[in-house]
C-alpha cells in the first residue's frame, strides 16, 4: 500500500514538473519592454547617429569653433527679365525657375514699404525692398531687391557634405515629410528613457514610486525656473 501511494505520489510530481508554469503579469510586461527597447533603440541609433555629430557642431558654432568648412558663400547680381516682376511673389516665381529650385520648395517673402532715410546728411526716399529666401537642405539663396532696380542681388549659399547634414540637422529647406521623420527621433529617445526607467525599476512599487518622484521633482523645479 505504501508502495502504491509513492508511486502515485511520484507520478505526480513528474506530471506537474512536465506542466509549463504560468509566467506573472509583471514577467510578461518586463519582456515586452525589453523588446520595444531594443527595437525602438534600434531606429532610434540609426538617425541618432546623424543627430549626434551634427549636434555637436551646432554646440561649437559659436564658442570653441571646429574648424570644419560648412557652407561657402558668394554675391552676385542678377539681371531681370524686360517684363520686370510686379510682385514680391513674382519675383519669388520667377527666381525658383532660374535657379533651379523646385516649386515646392521652401520660400519666405517679405515686404518692406517705401521710407524716407537719412543718406549723408541728405534725406532720400528708400523704395520698397523685397526680401525672398529660397532654401534646400544642400544650398540657400537669399535675394534682396529695390523695386524699380534693373538687377536683384543674390547671396548664394553652397553647404558642403557636413554643412548639408547640419541644415538637416535644422530642418532647413526640407519637406513635412523629414520633418515628421525627425519627430520620429525624438519620440524614440522619450519612449527609450521611459522604458529604459521601468526595466531599471523592474515594476516593483517602491522604486517605480522613487523614480515617478524624481520625475515630478525635476518637472516642479522646471517649471518654477521658467517661470521666475
Amino acid at each position: 500500500m505504501d508502495c502504491a501511494e509513492a508511486s502515485v505520489s511520484a507520478g505526480d510530481t513528474i506530471l506537474s514538473n512536465a506542466l509549463p508554469r504560468r509566467r506573472s503579469r509583471r514577467a510578461v510586461l518586463l519582456t515586452w519592454l525589453r523588446k520595444i527597447h531594443l527595437y525602438v533603440g534600434l531606429w532610434g541609433a540609426i538617425l541618432g547617429l546623424l543627430f549626434g555629430v551634427t549636434g555637436i557642431l551646432l554646440n561649437h558654432r559659436a564658442i570653441m569653433k571646429i574648424p570644419v568648412e560648412k557652407t561657402v558663400q558668394r554675391s552676385v547680381q542678377l539681371a531681370l527679365p524686360e517684363q520686370k516682376p510686379t510682385t514680391p511673389e513674382e519675383l519669388s516665381a520667377w527666381l525658383q525657375k532660374e535657379l533651379k529650385f523646385a516649386p515646392e520648395q521652401v520660400v519666405q517673402i517679405k515686404k518692406q514699404s517705401a521710407k524716407a532715410v537719412v543718406w549723408a546728411d541728405h534725406e532720400v526716399m528708400q523704395p520698397e525692398r523685397w526680401s525672398i529666401s529660397l532654401q534646400m537642405p544642400q544650398r540657400g539663396v537669399m535675394a534682396e531687391y529695390f523695386a524699380g532696380n534693373r538687377f536683384v542681388k543674390l547671396d548664394h549659399t553652397d553647404a558642403t557634405p557636413i554643412g548639408t547634414l547640419t541644415r538637416l540637422h535644422m530642418s532647413v529647406g526640407v519637406n513635412a515629410f523629414w520633418v515628421l521623420l525627425s519627430d520620429t527621433i525624438a519620440g524614440s529617445l522619450i519612449l527609450l528613457s521611459i522604458t529604459g526607467l521601468l526595466l531599471w525599476t523592474q515594476l516593483r512599487a517602491l522604486q517605480t514610486a522613487a523614480v515617478a518622484t524624481s520625475i515630478g521633482a525635476l518637472v516642479a523645479a522646471s517649471w518654477f525656473v521658467w517661470s521666475m
